[in-house]
């Protein structure tokens, strides 16, 4: 089922399809993609219950090889790849310089209250993180603190761009260190960011896989990242038509409707 123009329908009928959405990525995360020392949790807002982002988080050391259960070292399921050998598919990409923050870091790790890193985030844009400029500042300053720390992003925006966001999320985010990135158009006015908190030499060197779509496309398979070097392909396609299914047939007839003139 292509991308739908979620405009057509207030934003509770898209907060209920993010909700869906959020709980089939993170099965399928837990139950077939993941390496077994990794796994996925769904995060609420402070002060709501909304799936804010989805965690992944990993079991002991980074520096500790891949398991299996039987403490014998096992490769990377197929759903993994290494960066050094097989790049990210995209049709953009970008990296910034090592001085992009100003600072040198060296591994720095985000704990909860567990004990276990959250190495990576997932998020699904909802129509109030890009509302007005204030919700889209609150937004970005999440994601570079997080690249700050050495985590990896997901970034899911399916909503157009608007007066705080004239050329995407990813755009106005990737400004703060840019003068010029790629955004989304009038033609592809969705996008999909996934953002790689590669450690080089003591500094953490972002990098962007970036694609844009328009309604009625297929979701791209994106690479969601877990260490510096090794990502999974996320396939968002089959996750949304698995979250479509439950979509009430009273909305889906509006979203489904024949574009008019």
């Amino acid at each position: 089922m292509p991308v739908h123009d979620w405009t057509r329908v207030v934003a509770g009928n898209f907060h209920d399809f993010h909700v869906a959405w959020t709980g089939v990525i993170r099965t399928l995360l837990n139950e077939k993609l993941l390496p077994p020392q990794f796994y996925a949790l769904a995060e609420a807002r402070s002060q709501s219950v909304e799936p804010d982002v989805l965690t992944l988080e990993r079991v002991g050391s980074e520096s500790a090889p891949f398991q299996r259960e039987s403490g014998g070292v096992a490769t990377l399921p197929t759903a993994a790849v290494k960066t050094q050998s097989v790049s990210p598919r995209s049709r953009f990409q970008d990296t910034l310089d090592p001085s992009w923050y100003g600072e040198r870091t060296s591994r720095i790790a985000i704990h909860h209250a567990n004990g276990d890193r959250v190495v990576a985030y997932l998020e699904i844009v909802s129509h109030g993180n890009k509302d007005r400029t204030r919700s889209v500042e609150s937004f970005n300053d999440k994601l570079e603190d997080a690249l700050k720390h050495g985590c990896h992003l997901l970034v899911i925006d399916l909503h157009p761009p608007g007066p705080a966001d004239p050329f995407g999320m990813h755009a106005t985010f990737w400004s703060r260190f840019k003068d010029e990135t790629h955004g989304v158009t009038t033609e592809e006015p969705l996008g999909i960011a996934s953002y790689q908190a590669k450690l080089v030499t003591g500094d953490i060197v972002p990098t962007v896989y970036f694609e844009r779509l328009a309604v009625g496309q297929n979701l791209p398979v994106m690479p969601l990242f877990l260490t510096s070097d090794e990502y999974i392909n996320l396939p968002l396609q089959d996750t949304y038509d698995e979250a479509w299914r439950g979509v009430p047939a009273r909305w889906k007839t509006v979203l489904e409707a024949p574009k008019t003139p």
